[in-house]
């Protein structure tokens, strides 16, 4: 994972992902079990995929910032 893998690639905020923590890097990320929406993927750069988990209102597909960093 990228230096900032704490953070959702699309907007910035903390992604909750139990990977990027050292605490707790052997716990199944909650996106493991979840439906990522496809507009979300869509939104990826080619760089940004499988390098930062998206935060979970991102990966639902809700643009709670309508932004992008």
């Amino acid at each position: 994972m990228s230096a900032e893998a704490d953070r959702c690639p699309l907007c910035g905020q903390l992604n909750q992902c139990t990977q990027a923590d050292a605490a707790s890097k052997s716990d199944d990320c909650w996106c493991f079990t979840t439906p990522i929406s496809a507009e979300a993927l869509a939104r990826l750069s080619e760089e940004q995929i499988d390098k930062n988990c998206l935060c979970p209102q991102c990966a639902a597909g809700i643009d709670t910032l309508n932004k992008t960093p």
